[in-house]
């Protein structure tokens, strides 16, 4: 029925420059958004949605930076298509959050979030939260040390305990996807600051 409306020669050319600007759109906005870096595991990833400088800072300033990124945590590792499949579908998640501007005060995990962390501190720290030795100094059976979350007692590890989105800040130095050569002294203030010499 559409045929016998507007003949084939007509609608092709506006059907393919619209396909042609939906998919430049789409590619325009995958690159603003950086969507090739999250198949990475670059902790840098994280900071490309501000909300998370808090968690970024914190995990740079902590002993884990040194044999851990944010993926070694916070996704599973049991199988590249769990750890994919996990990545995308949190990535979905977060991306709507910070769209439409839904991030809460304190960032806190989810539960599938928090299986995940759970499984990962017992992957890498088994030995310790499994070795028969440790009960004489932790006032805790076996079971209890594989049931209980870990930062039940380790608190601090990470990212402390302050999670809200103004604990950190930008703070002085610049995030390192900023990649921005500029002064960061605003000009009204450096006008300011000229003016009273």
């Amino acid at each position: 029925m559409f045929n016998k409306l507007i003949p084939p020669k007509q609608w092709q050319p506006v059907v393919f420059v619209l396909v042609g600007a939906i998919v430049g759109l789409a590619l325009y906005t995958a690159h603003i958004a950086r969507v090739d870096s999250y198949l990475s595991d670059d902790p840098t990833t994280c900071v490309n949605c501000h909300v998370m400088t808090p968690q970024f800072e914190s995990w740079k300033h902590s002993s884990h930076r040194e044999r851990a990124t944010c993926n070694d945590c916070h996704v599973p590792q049991d199988s590249f298509a769990s750890k994919y499949y996990f990545k995308a579908k949190d990535g979905m998640y977060h991306s709507y959050v910070y769209t439409t501007r839904g991030e809460p005060q304190a960032i806190i995990m989810h539960e599938a979030g928090r299986e995940v962390v759970q499984q990962n501190c017992i992957r890498c720290h088994g030995d310790q939260v499994t070795d028969a030795k440790t009960v004489a100094w932790v006032p805790s059976n076996f079971h209890d040390r594989t049931d209980r979350a870990c930062w039940e007692c380790h608190r601090e590890v990470p990212h402390g305990r302050v999670r809200s989105l103004s604990s950190v800040g930008l703070g002085i130095e610049q995030l390192p996807v900023q990649n921005v050569k500029k002064n960061v002294v605003p000009n009204w203030l450096k006008d300011a600051l000229n003016n009273k010499k």
